[in-house]
């Protein structure tokens, strides 16, 4: 798209107004052999303006002494008309008279001759105010052309911006628009604190719904988090599925990105009992959203080819937040020890453990946080599990998930003790935190109820025998329910007894 304007070439236009054909002859002639000049005559003073507004004349020349009209009054009406108020006009006389002159002056005329004057005085003055006009419409008609052209840009950015800005982050928009290089491919080397979030169960969740439902179920969380990533300065990123990530240094640096990153981590993780009431509303099951947080030097930049470009982050710092990330159970944010360190004494940690992530030498230890003080001054409320002891136990046969696959290795257990999303499971033997479980339910009758359970080992209690406690991280539906009715019917029981 051209911001180029084409700017009106402008001729020299005469307008006489006199009553008096024969200086209007007299006139024509004079200007007839010139071919850069356009003449008109008005011999009716009462039509002056109207003429004038049809023609746009470059100057004026204009009689004094007029039937119906005073010629002093005309000067006044073609000062007062919008399309003349500003072309030179010249006030031709019989004779000279310095007080009509003068009065003639005052009221807004350019020039005063007595006629009928030479032919090259005549010429030389027309020549002389019309290039002066001429230059005065070209310098308003290139003011104004800008003018345009700046509001086209203006309204152009705010398109690109609001249309853009539903794909990448205002900054990113804003960099690309702003900056020569916005859009050149590369990237720098920058610290910055990566965000990493996943829905826990989503996929197992995508799976029992129609398409239509999973795709609003997910509007409705993403269209939450975007605005609270967007209130702390993040840049998303992308999107990828139900995943989200963001980064907190990039484009623009600030002094406090991984504090911010930690408050919006929290409000985001609070904001998640509205998007689920939502989701309830609509007939949708709850979601868990897991966070990782790590910070550390990435490269930033735009990253592809000449026909397909995105703004992204690579480096290894982006790899180690997905793992922390998926060390996560519903509800949790797990932070780097290096975000721990850059936020300075303001977090609340509730637990910190040690990883040892694919790819990574050494142990990692990670912090759970629950709360950031300064001038966040965020805490997610404390969750007391309650726990219900099953009489009997419920048998539960599970296998570990090494990736995203089952090591065909099942083993046997029962369920000690039940909470609503979580589970004390003692079994044939103990596995580390963290582990990831594939389980299957099994009713008092040993009929099974679903073999589609996900959880993850959270805390060991006791070695001999091995018992273990559980967070379940995707439950279907008819296990939801199972789980409900096993719950409320202990509690009942409970109840009973100790009245």
């Amino acid at each position: 798209m051209s911001n180029s304007v084409t700017l009106t070439h402008h001729r020299i236009t005469v307008l006489l107004v006199d009553d008096q054909p024969m200086i209007g002859e007299a006139v024509r002639r004079m200007l007839s052999s010139e071919q850069d000049i356009d003449f008109h005559y008005c011999p009716d003073p009462i039509q002056a303006i109207k003429m004038a507004n049809q023609v746009a004349p470059t100057v004026i020349l204009q009689d004094l002494v007029m039937p119906e009209i005073d010629g002093l009054t005309l000067v006044r009406y073609f000062r007062a008309n919008q399309s003349t108020r500003e072309v030179p006009l010249i006030v031709l006389s019989s004779k000279e008279e310095p007080v009509t002159k003068a009065e003639a002056f005052a009221l807004g005329a350019n020039d005063y001759l007595v006629k009928l004057p030479d032919k090259l005085e005549v010429l030389a003055r027309i020549r002389y105010h019309s290039k002066g006009y001429i230059n005065l419409l070209e310098r308003n008609e290139a003011y104004n052309a800008l003018l345009e052209s700046q509001q086209q840009l203006e309204l152009r950015n705010r398109f690109i911006q609001q249309t853009f800005g539903r794909y990448l982050s205002d900054e990113i928009v804003k960099t690309i628009l702003e900056t020569p290089e916005g859009l050149k491919i590369g990237g720098e080397k920058r610290v910055v604190t990566i965000m990493m979030t996943d829905l826990r169960g989503f996929t197992s969740t995508c799976e029992r719904l129609p398409a239509e439902n999973v795709v609003n179920m997910l509007n409705v969380y993403l269209e939450a988090m975007t605005e609270i990533i967007l209130k702390y300065h993040g840049t998303i990123v992308e999107f990828i599925g139900d995943a989200i990530l963001a980064i907190f240094g990039a484009p623009l640096m600030r002094e406090n990105d991984a504090e911010r990153s930690v408050a919006c981590a929290l409000e985001m993780q609070a904001a998640m009992t509205t998007v689920n009431q939502q989701n309830c509303d609509a007939g949708y099951p709850e979601i868990a959203m897991g966070i990782g947080l790590n910070t550390g030097d990435v490269i930033v930049g735009n990253i592809g080819s000449r026909k397909r470009t995105k703004y992204g982050i690579v480096g290894r710092n982006v790899n180690l937040a997905s793992r922390i990330e998926s060390y996560t159970v519903g509800g949790q944010i797990l932070i780097s020890q290096d975000t721990l360190l850059a936020c300075r004494p303001i977090l609340k940690v509730h637990a910190q453990m040690e990883v040892m992530p694919k790819g990574v030498k050494e142990p990692l230890t990670i912090y759970h946080i629950v709360g950031i003080g300064g001038e966040f001054t965020i805490y997610l409320p404390e969750e007391r599990t309650e726990f219900f002891e099953l009489a009997p136990p419920l048998p539960i046969r599970f296998s570990v998930l090494e990736g995203k696959h089952d090591n065909q290795a099942f083993y046997r257990g029962d369920v000690l003790k039940l909470a609503q999303h979580e589970a004390e499971i003692q079994a044939e033997r103990g596995f580390r935190e963290l582990t990831n479980l594939r389980m299957s339910l099994i009713d008092r009758k040993g009929q099974e109820v679903s073999s589609e359970l996900y959880a993850k080992v959270i805390e060991n209690v006791s070695d001999s025998p091995p018992v273990f406690r559980v967070n379940f991280t995707a439950l279907p539906p008819e296990a939801t329910q199972f789980f409900r009715n096993l719950l409320e019917g202990t509690r009942i029981s409970q109840a009973g007894s100790s009245s």
